[in-house]
């Protein structure tokens, strides 16, 4: 069953929240009285489409459908989650909850993403305030999955815990935070590291440029897989963190910080930072900035993938979730269906060669997995080994295209193998990839024969399949006129 979600407020924030439910199979109803709401969520939803795809190795859930309302009524009518994002004015935001008190159904959820009023602020006065909890998201919503859920004594158990279901099956990471406070964690962190920067910049240390140099290029990478406390558990050597804190804690008092203290907000403070930020970057518009940062994201999260850790452990755990298509036997089996990343295109601006062959590779693991040659077998000392592989290149493949790899079996007996894979957009065929291969021993590193009811489930597919038309192409060597 299809499920809704309502948005009010589609600025940025709420755009990205827009973008991150609508990719993930949910209705959207939208409630924003700005006149180029619709252009700018748009806007927002065409960088989603061509980036949060790529994270996922499985098929995505079909978009759900977006509506624009004129009405709070209208949104959230059926809605089980709205989420609010209007601008940080806690009369502006305590208005609008009135209104959803007399529209919302008993078992929505309404999340707010403020950034820092506590939750028992937006929940002051309500009729039902029990519904009512922080939900703060980062930028992009459709992309970072970490989001700071801050409930109160009037959020039950039971809503706290819906509230973590229904995020975790958008994908996303929610962390409750056990106690409200102004700002929650994250942007208190942010802050700290705000005003050391402006101090830095007015003092003439360093520019805007340079900071961010030594962030991206330094600890920023760090953080973006391991965080601040495991990073300095790996600081402090075998001794772990008690070494690090023995030997690092003395410098919290010294004289180093100005974390207590901001510089004046000058005219001229503010004209130094501006300059120095658009000689920087003010070479690009902020949609090419965010296109930027959208796909240095997902090519950074993609290789923590598949490393399994951090933001890339999250995925993994979503693909698993999204699963993998009905196997049927009788027709060609869909063995890969994935949206294509920034990291599979080469200098053309189209898919590169090498990940022809790591797509049918991907093909023939998950073919392997049908037939139960997974890991649990190969760990019994079992395994195929490619003999040999072509491909054609038909077609080409761009970046953010939904592909899907259908594979025949034309052979399976004894200790040979033989698939013909075809990667489709939609009707249109990319490529093909034929492969031979040889069930082995990992032990003696020779061909031997497989397991009884692995031949059997081979077997039996390529009985299916001999029933199917031959593929075009099967047989095929390169041709040179």
């Amino acid at each position: 069953m299809t499920k809704t979600a309502a948005i009010i407020g589609g600025g940025v924030i709420g755009g990205g929240w827009a973008a991150r439910f609508l990719l993930m199979g949910w209705d959207v109803r939208v409630f924003d009285p700005d006149p180029e709401a619709e252009r700018k969520i748009g806007e927002v939803l065409d960088n989603a489409r061509r980036s949060l795809p790529g994270l996922s190795d499985v098929s995505m859930p079909n978009e759900g459908q977006l509506s624009y309302h004129d009405e709070i009524s209208d949104a959230v009518s059926g809605a089980s989650w709205v989420q609010e994002s209007v601008p940080e004015r806690l009369d502006l935001k305590q208005k609008v909850y009135a209104q959803l008190m007399e529209a919302v159904a008993d078992d929505a959820i309404i999340g707010s993403s403020t950034s820092g009023f506590k939750p028992s602020e937006l929940q002051e006065g309500l009729s039902r305030p029990g519904l009512v909890m922080v939900a703060h998201p980062f930028n992009p919503v459709y992309l970072l999955p970490v989001i700071e859920l801050v409930p109160t004594a009037k959020n039950s158990p039971e809503i706290v815990a819906r509230a973590k279901e229904i995020l975790t099956e958008v994908g996303m990471k929610p962390i409750e935070i056990k106690k409200e406070m102004d700002a929650h964690v994250a942007d208190r962190l942010l802050e700290a590291v705000w005003r050391e920067a402006l101090w830095l910049v007015s003092d003439g240390i360093a520019t805007t440029e340079e900071i961010d140099d030594i962030m991206r290029f330094g600890f920023g990478l760090r953080w973006a897989q391991m965080g601040l406390f495991e990073t300095y558990r790996v600081a402090g050597g075998e001794a772990g963190m008690k070494h690090f804190m023995a030997q690092f804690g003395p410098c919290l008092k010294w004289p180093w910080t100005k974390l207590m203290d901001v510089p004046d907000f000058t005219d001229e403070l503010v004209d130094l930072i501006a300059d120095q930020s658009d000689a920087q970057s003010g070479h690009m518009s902020i949609r090419e900035l965010e296109r930027t940062r959208d796909d240095n994201l997902v090519a950074m999260m993609r290789a923590l993938k598949g490393r399994d850790w951090g933001a890339g452990a999250l995925l993994n755990q979503q693909d698993k979730r999204l699963g993998q298509p009905v196997v049927d036997i009788t027709k060609p089996i869909t063995t890969l269906a994935t949206a294509i990343p920034v990291d599979w295109l080469d200098y053309n601006g189209h898919m590169t060669e090498s990940r022809y062959l790591d797509a049918f590779a991907r093909s023939t693991d998950r073919f392997m997995e049908i037939i139960g040659c997974d890991a649990d077998y190969i760990a019994t000392g079992g395994s195929y080994f490619t003999a040999e592989t072509h491909i054609r290149h038909i077609d080409e493949a761009h970046l953010g295209q939904r592909i899907c790899v259908e594979t025949q079996c034309l052979l399976g007996k004894g200790k040979k193998m033989h698939l013909f894979h075809s990667m489709y957009e939609g009707d249109r065929l990319l490529a093909t990839g034929e492969q031979v291969f040889l069930h082995v021993s990992l032990e003696t590193r020779r061909p031997s024969a497989p397991a009884d009811h692995i031949e059997a489930r081979l077997v039996e597919i390529a009985e299916a399949h001999a029933k199917l038309p031959g593929p075009e192409g099967v047989g095929r060597a390169i041709k040179v006129s």
